[in-house]
């Protein structure tokens, strides 16, 4: 399975978005992860759709924008429009999530369910055969440059094997603390998109480090999670 590598703009420098996204897509990544935060359900304000608007006229890249936000279905017509391609939103903050799915379809992006680390599989079992991605924080939101939370491998292991069992089509994206070393442990656990902020934004050599964070090809469907 080939791995995909999402730069979170959180970690760039928002004095210079356009740049720091040709930088990364110029080094080799495929994704560009978009983090939305609205003080409520995360402690801190990041961006809107305006911004998302202006920087898409400078990229091409997959804009896969990460809503962390209270009430997601009153922003999804509004990103979609700015240029997002896939977008996710927390199966915590909305009382009618396959609703959200939806309406995300109907706006023609892709969709994504994400997890908090606190947060039960069983909360997106009955949504997996209808999004295209589901999303495992390995930290919990609001914030970059947090450590990785290791407990989260086996819930990244157990929705790997869900997905396989249900035969769907669904990707799995991790975000927090992901570097060139936690890569591996996500990527052996079934992980197919990787999100990193600082090691990628904060590294001297930003083609190096998206190269180290990628890996080699693992190739694991039906293997037990503790074989080498």
């Amino acid at each position: 399975m080939s791995t995909i590598i999402a730069p979170s703009i959180l970690s760039a420098d928002f004095a210079h978005l356009a740049d720091e996204i040709k930088r990364v897509t110029d080094a080799g990544a495929e994704y560009i992860h978009i983090d939305v935060m609205d003080g409520t359900f995360v402690p801190e304000i990041t961006i809107g759709a305006a911004v998302v608007r202006s920087l898409r006229k400078f990229s091409s890249a997959v804009f896969d924008v990460h809503l962390m936000v209270e009430h997601p279905e009153t922003q999804i017509k509004s990103f979609a429009d700015a240029g997002a391609d896939i977008i996710t939103f927390h199966v915590e903050a909305t009382r009618h999530p396959h609703r959200v799915i939806q309406q995300i379809h109907e706006c023609g992006c892709k969709a994504g369910v994400a997890l908090n680390p606190g947060t039960s599989l069983s909360m997106i079992e009955e949504l997996l055969e209808d999004v295209e991605m589901a999303l495992v924080m390995t930290v919990n939101p609001g914030y970059g440059g947090q450590k990785f939370i290791e407990s989260q491998l086996g819930k990244i292991h157990m929705l790997y094997h869900m997905i396989d069992e249900m035969e769907t089509e669904c990707d799995i994206e991790v975000d927090g603390g992901i570097n060139s070393k936690t890569s591996v442990l996500v990527r052996e656990a079934g992980a197919n998109i990787l999100v990193a902020g600082s090691a990628i934004y904060g590294a001297e050599n930003i083609a190096k480090a998206i190269k180290d964070i990628r890996g080699k090809e693992i190739r694991h469907r039906h293997e037990d999670y503790d074989e080498d």
